[in-house]
């Protein structure tokens, strides 16, 4: 296997002044000061986020709290401009776009924990089949707007950052632990202390349930995760005159889903939403992750610093699923049949168990084998000034990276009788799929921050060079000595520029600019990556007790690029496709009021997002293995909504809290289209409440409860993979938080 043979040491740290506590959901303005962060994070408060030159959101620890989430959906719903749709109901391969990019797997954005990226192969498959799990995390930092340099390779729709809970200041041990529908538990716990020279923190997360869809057969339909984190660190004396810190970060986590990509025909879901067909009684993902991750920091002064991060992230996977469907020796996905439920009904019928197999029929088990690795370096130089009227900020950040996918597939073959699977025929490893596709990427970007008097302005450029690379051994290849290898290669070189400002008045800001948006392509040699020009204009504003924020934002794509992906229908290549010209622009909406601002005890906060995204292709094409379908020119992106908004209500004091959030997700096409929505290519739209509450006894014992689905409303939220999928249902939850 792989290892990281070095980790590099040069690091900076600043320690965020009196003004960066967490503010909640208060979106007073504030006039923007002098602040540098550590590189594992965007923003580090709301208070930075919030005088950004371009749009961001900073998730809390407080809002974290304030529902239990362990979904990272429902978590991000709460942010104006990000577009998700679900597939399991606990999100635990989610699928999420910002401004309107493609939302398929998350593979648009830049995803990161602790400022490293932390997708399974962020270049040559970037695909989110493995996410952190949200309910370990301190914070989520958001980052939509322009001057996106800082982080790539995505810049198109922005940037998530997730910051796991780090190594506390003083002893303490903190647990979770909560149950309830469809036996769901989980148990978190973290144990931590710092003293002079050095700090530590150990923390575990087991999450479980036994799903909310169900098997004539009985079995379960749920899901097991463990989650486990240590960190430790050393530094030098607060006085010393040159000021140190080393941090090593180990995770691990494994997981074992029983998920399927066999959804539900339009009757079937009407009959009842919850119900699995026999054919994915076998189904299920077997994953593990382990992070290895080294930070130092090095403080020369108060100017100037240095930080440097080494990662190592190796995740494998095998996804046992059915992909196919033979009848009489013909072979059908099941993306093609459920596309056409009626002209494919004994394809339909032996999934449902409800037809027993002939001599040459066969439900064909996908073993989803892959293994992947994602290693580098990383560097961020920070060195900043001021004169009499100004504030200089230069940051040059250096990374190389490397990473790669491993697929080594099979497929077993089954009969089904009297709705029974039984094993045929067992499949040769390799025989499937057999290839490695890799990457190796230099970036760099440098961003100068000028601040003069009220107005700030950030110019940057980003700099990346990337050699995508497959090995394709072939089926008949399963030792891979080379005897039938195909090789193919692409290469990347490409400049990203962007600038931002941010003006304040009084109780007012203005902010906006101007950035290049930019996606790798995939290895097919001569592909264009993705590309676009991005403007957003926005205010921030505080009158009369509202404050919020109201964002204007145009994408304009000279290509945008497609992916053939089994999750969303396709053939599950990867391969990707070049689909032109498209326009994304819409309006984000944010605004925040303390109903009981001046009440010493109780606190009423209310905040509300909406968000509109208008899409639309500007020429036609065909992709028949993608979730756009046939394309014409206006026709709009599916798996988008044109409107949703999320408001949340909590009522607050010293020993409760109550929240209640209702969110809605507007009707959306499964299809590229234009005007009304085919009933067939729709999934309605929504309105779901959830509602959470905490009552602390002391500083030491809080008892939590929390419903998901209030309403209990029964609605879809996908087409993809292969048929329709329910959203959660009512579930309702308790548990207790002892910390010390």
């Amino acid at each position: 296997m792989y290892r990281l043979t070095s980790i590099i040491a040069l690091f900076s740290f600043l320690f965020l002044s009196g003004q960066q506590q967490q503010i909640g959901n208060d979106s007073t303005l504030i006039e923007l000061n002098e602040v540098v962060l550590s590189a594992k994070v965007i923003f580090g408060s709301k208070f930075v986020a919030k005088n950004r030159t371009g749009s961001s959101y900073y998730l809390s620890p407080e809002e974290i709290k304030k529902f239990n989430y362990t979904d990272v959906n429902r978590t991000l719903r709460s942010v104006p401009g990000v577009n998700i749709y679900e597939e399991d109901g606990f999100g635990l391969r989610p699928n999420i776009s910002l401004r309107g990019t493609s939302p398929e797997r998350s593979s648009k954005i830049t995803l990161m924990e602790d400022g490293v990226l932390i997708a399974p192969a962020p270049y040559s498959a970037p695909s989110a089949y493995y996410f952190p799990t949200i309910a370990r995390m301190q914070a989520v930092e958001i980052l939509k707007g322009s001057s996106q340099v800082q982080f790539g390779p995505y810049t198109t729709g922005g940037a998530i950052n997730m910051i796991s809970t780090e190594v506390p200041d003083n002893f303490g041990i903190f647990l979770n632990s909560s149950y309830g529908s469809f036996q769901s538990g989980r148990i978190h716990t973290q144990l931590g202390d710092s003293y002079k020279n050095f700090g530590y923190a150990v923390e575990y997360l087991n999450y479980n349930s036994n799903g909310f869809k169900n098997l004539e057969n009985g079995d379960n339909t749920g899901f097991d995760k463990n989650d486990l984190v240590a960190k430790f660190k050393v530094n030098t004396n607060p006085e010393a005159k040159l000021g140190q810190e080393f941090e090593v970060k180990l995770q691990y986590s494994d997981e074992t889903s029983n998920e399927t990509y066999l959804g539900l025909t339009q009757e079937d879901f009407d009959t009842d939403p919850f119900q699995r067909y026999a054919g994915s009684q076998n189904d299920q993902m077997n994953a593990e992750h382990f992070q290895l991750m080294g930070t130092h920091a090095l403080k020369f002064n108060d100017q100037f610093r240095i930080t440097t991060i080494g990662y190592y992230n190796d995740f494998s996977r095998n996804w046992y699923k059915v992909d196919y469907v033979t009848i009489d020796g013909e072979r059908q996905g099941i993306g093609t049949i459920f596309s056409d439920p009626i002209g494919n009904e004994s394809y339909i019928n032996l999934v449902k168990g409800t037809a027993n197999s002939g001599a040459n029929d066969f439900l064909n088990a996908r073993n989803n084998n892959r293994d992947y690795l994602s290693t580098g370096v990383q560097t961020k130089l920070d060195y900043h000034w001021s004169g009499e009227n100004t504030y200089h900020d230069l940051e040059i950040g250096l990374r190389y990276h490397y990473d790669e996918e491993d697929r080594f597939q099979w497929i077993d073959d089954y009969a089904i009788v009297n709705g029974d699977m039984q094993l045929v025929n067992s499949g040769v490893p390799g025989t499937n799929a057999n290839r490695v596709s890799s990457a190796k990427a230099f970036a760099s970007y440098a961003m100068y921050k000028l601040k003069i008097n009220d107005l700030t302005l950030t110019p940057g450029l980003r700099y990346e060079n990337i050699s995508l690379e497959r090995l394709d051994y072939g089926t008949n290849d399963v030792e891979r000595l080379g005897t039938d290898l195909s090789e193919r290669q692409n290469n990347v070189d490409v400049f990203i520029p962007g600038i931002g400002f941010n003006y304040n008045f009084n109780d007012l800001s203005v902010f906006g600019g101007v950035h290049k948006g930019f996606s790798p392509p995939s290895n097919q040699p001569g592909e264009n990556p993705e590309e676009s020009v991005n403007y957003e204009l926005g205010s921030r504003f505080s009158f009369a007790g509202i404050s919020g924020e109201l964002v204007g934002f145009y994408n304009d794509y000279s290509n945008l690029l497609g992916s053939d992906l089994a999750a969303t229908g396709g053939t599950g290549s990867l391969d990707q496709f070049n689909a032109g010209e498209v326009s994304v622009q819409g309006v984000e909406l944010l605004l925040n009021y303390n109903f009981m601002e001046n009440n010493e005890s109780l606190q009423l906060p209310f905040t509300f997002g909406y968000t509109l995204t208008d899409t639309e292709f500007l020429n036609s094409f065909g992709s028949e293995n993608d979730i756009w379908g046939e394309v014409s020119a206006g026709d709009e992106m599916p798996y988008i909504s044109k409107h949703q908004f999320n408001a949340a209500l909590s009522l607050e004091h010293e020993n409760f809290e109550i929240n209640l959030s209702g969110r809605y997700n507007g009707a959306f096409r499964t299809m590229a289209g234009s005007g009304s929505i085919p009933a067939t290519e729709k999934v309605s739209s929504n309105f779901i409440l959830d509602l959470g509450g905490r009552y602390k006894f002391n500083d030491h014992v809080a008892i939590t409860a929390n419903a998901i689905n209030l309403l209990d409303e029964q609605y879809a939220v996908a087409r993809v993979p292969a048929g329709l999928r329910p959203g959660h249902p009512f579930g309702i939850y308790a548990g207790i938080e002892l910390r010390y």
